[in-house]
């Protein structure tokens, strides 16, 4: 089998063939998935490796000492023997990983071979394809965890050691110096356990991760946005804990904690950063200064880790196994999100050069995993490909229920309600239909009564509630607009289809597979396949314009969608990632929708990757007839540079769209569209005015369902192969 290992002396690190470990009572032998490079402390052994001599000694005081007592003791030439011995031979990396057990040891009852588990330990879960771990050193992986998510449960464990060691208690607050891998997993546990959190840290980049997964501010250690968050947030008292996250030889984090944490406060040391304690700061305040060490009670006990005996959980409530099985189920239940921290996902065979990269500053990342490649079954054949992973589109069906809602008179208005009046629908939508001849705004629903007040006076709806079921039990009403939050497209949009109203549901349609199955139940049980999705790219009457110039295609076609879409305010409902889904699921839609429509198909299978904080993504869609889409969905550019450019390129015809403002088409014959004179038409008003034809007349609805329903599923598809980092295939069910 192949292990990443390192000569200390000369710095090498090589990707190593080695003897598979043999399964040994008391443990399991478990075959990696994913293993977890901790930036921190395992780039921290590889710099050093690089150093001279002296500098190792330098960094190493501790082992220095130990080498003069081993001269004192032995003397000069057995000690440098047995130095040199040490320091010339090849040293493991590694102590994170999740992976599958695949042989169970004597006195093991607690697994099976086929269980996936995760494994902590810098002796057991090491950079390698397979490891022999003792049993409190593993933690089977609850139901629905991801492997590439498990892998996270050694640091997982560190930072939950750190938080216990610190005793949080219900509306404290908290200082976390160093926004690293440790540091951001220090965040979010405390914003679980109801502490509000102040981040410090140099990089900006790390601030803004911080604030995304729950920090209240974070900052520059030398700016004064940290002090007065922390004034401001504690009245002036300072902050209850200190979480030292931070490595390196600067004396600073200690000092600032000892500025801005309270009377009595607490500072708990997490990380490997200097400690020359300010007597005079820690003595007046009479701080309490803790270290947390590792994993949890256990580490570094042989009789825990190797021989398999527990603590009594009476007398230690969280050893390290407890720890790592809490970390787990916390990321399970999506109290703790560890996708946001990886940075690149290398294969296994990269790891040299991936280590080289991140020591050498190429590659920036808070957390980088390695992906093993997948072991094949004994009974295939070498000519049989692994099957890729799917994703089922589920069928429309259309049963014979109460159907839709009647056709309307030819002169009769159509009667419209809102759901939602938020900021989309106020400033996008109800401005076209206010003023639309032939549709009346008859209800407006809202949670506040506030806000349909205000929706009603603005824009002439005859009737202003918070009760849904009066809507959709009106039978005046021809459709329901659902405009709300995405966590409650699938649902509204069911009740709606179910009350036989036609339904127009603002993108996305559904977060989860089980919610657009939900969705089409409701279509097939009432016969009412009147339904639209906010798709209204394709209605830009720019890009249909384009679209015709370019004509009909005979070969594949190559797009490619930049989206310029920029940062986020602070406080956007948009970064509740546990409610709302992430910003891709969100807002993805409208651009695969866009790529579908104008390549005239559905795509067959979707793959993804991601950046730091997985908000910047590369997304490639796959056609039946071989075309590809490349969606570039960014938040990282300038925000002077257009939001969306597209290029299709086929048949040596090339179509260009620049943020609505602008499209050609180049083949023999060049056309160039003018410049819009005003604001973008990204088609919302011609959108509207097919989905009220459509109601009026009864006649098709604007976009087939199916394509909708194709449309939804790629967008979900996306954080599947997010997650299992290959192409999710579109499954078309029957």
């Amino acid at each position: 089998m192949k292990q990443v290992v390192q000569n200390y002396k000369s710095g090498e690190l090589a990707l190593l063939d080695v003897p598979v470990p043999g399964c040994k009572p008391g443990g399991v032998l478990v075959r990696s998935a994913y293993s977890l490079i901790s930036t921190g402390t395992e780039l921290m052994k590889v710099s050093e490796a690089g150093m001279s001599m002296v500098g190792k000694a330098r960094s190493r005081p501790d082992q220095v000492a130990k080498v003069m007592q081993s001269v004192a003791t032995n003397g000069l030439p057995a000690t440098y023997r047995k130095v040199m011995g040490k320091l010339d031979s090849y040293t493991p990396l590694g102590y994170s990983l999740c992976g599958v057990v695949e042989q169970v040891g004597a006195g093991i009852d607690d697994v099976k071979a086929g269980d996936l588990v995760a494994c902590a330990g810098n002796e057991h879960a090491l950079h390698a394809e397979l490891n022999w771990v003792p049993k409190n050193l593993y933690a089977p992986v609850p139901d629905g965890l991801a492997p590439r998510h498990a892998a996270f449960g050694t640091v997982g464990s560190i930072a939950m050691q750190g938080v216990r060691q610190g005793e949080p208690q219900l509306g404290e607050v908290a200082l976390v110096i160093g926004l690293g891998l440790i540091g951001q997993l220090v965040v979010q546990l405390l914003t679980a356990s109801g502490v509000r959190v102040v981040g410090v840290d140099p990089d900006p980049t790390r601030c803004e991760l911080a604030e995304r997964l729950g920090a209240a501010a974070c900052g520059d250690p030398s700016s004064a946005a940290v002090e007065n968050a922390v004034a401001e947030l504690t009245g002036g008292h300072g902050v209850d804990q200190v979480y030292l996250a931070a490595g390196g030889g600067s004396n600073q984090p200690v000092e600032l904690a000892a500025r801005l944490c309270r009377d009595r406060g607490r500072v708990v040391d997490i990380g490997k950063c200097r400690l020359d304690l300010p007597w005079n700061a820690y003595y007046e305040k009479e701080l309490d200064v803790r270290f947390s060490r590792s994993y949890g009670p256990g580490r570094y006990d042989p009789s825990y880790e190797l021989e398999g005996r527990d603590y009594p959980i009476g007398y230690v409530r969280w050893t390290e196994r407890r720890n790592l099985a809490c970390f787990l189920d916390l990321a399970a239940r999506g109290r703790v999100d560890v996708e946001p921290l990886i940075s690149h996902v290398a294969g296994f065979d990269d790891a040299v050069e991936t280590y080289r990269s991140l020591k050498d500053g190429e590659l920036k990342a808070v957390a980088v995993l390695f992906r093993y490649p997948e072991q094949a079954a004994e009974t295939k054949t070498p000519e049989t490909p692994a099957k890729a992973p799917e994703l089922a589109v589920p069928a429309v069906k259309r049963g014979g229920g109460q159907g839709p809602a009647p056709v309307r008179a030819a002169k009769t208005p159509v009667r419209l309600a809102f759901v939602g009046a938020g900021n989309y629908a106020t400033s996008m939508l109800l401005p076209h239909l206010a003023r639309r001849e032939g549709v009346e705004l008859s209800t407006v629903v809202t949670t506040t009564a506030l806000s349909a007040a205000n929706a009603q006076r603005k824009f002439g709806f005859a009737g202003a509630t918070t009760d849904l079921d009066a809507v959709l039990g009106d039978k005046s009403i021809d459709a329901v607009f659902v405009v709300t939050r995405h966590s409650s497209h699938a649902e509204l949009t069911r009740q709606a289809l179910l009350a036989g109203k036609t339904v127009f549901v603002e993108k996305p349609l559904a977060l989860t597979e089980d919610e657009l199955a939900g969705v089409l139940a409701a279509v097939e049980e009432s016969g009412n396949d009147r339904l639209q999705v906010g798709f209204n790219r394709r209605f830009s009457p720019l890009l249909q314009e384009a679209r015709n110039r370019f004509g009909a295609r005979t070969g594949p076609a190559s797009l490619r969608y930049l989206v310029n879409a920029g940062r986020l305010t602070q406080g956007s409902w948009y970064l509740q990632q546990g409610t709302e889904g992430s910003r891709f699921a969100g807002e993805g839609g409208h651009f695969i929708d866009t790529a579908s429509w104008l390549l005239d198909a559905d795509p067959v299978s979707v793959y993804a990757v991601a950046s730091s904080g997985n908000e910047d993504l590369q997304v490639v869609l796959r056609y039946a007839d071989e075309s590809t889409a490349t969606i570039s969905y960014v938040t990282t550019g300038a925000s002077g540079f257009p939001k969306e450019t597209l290029d299709l390129i086929a048949d040596g015809r090339v179509l260009r769209l620049d943020d609505f403002v602008r499209a050609s088409v180049h083949s023999r014959k060049r056309w160039v569209s003018s410049r819009l004179p005003k604001a973008r038409d990204k088609g919302q008003s011609a959108e509207l005015a097919a989905f009220v034809k459509a109601v009026r007349t009864g006649g098709p609805m604007p976009v087939p369902l199916e394509s909708l329903v194709a449309t939804t599923a790629a967008t979900l598809a996306v954080q599947s192969a997010l997650a299992g980092g290959a192409p999710v295939t579109l499954a078309r069910t029957r």
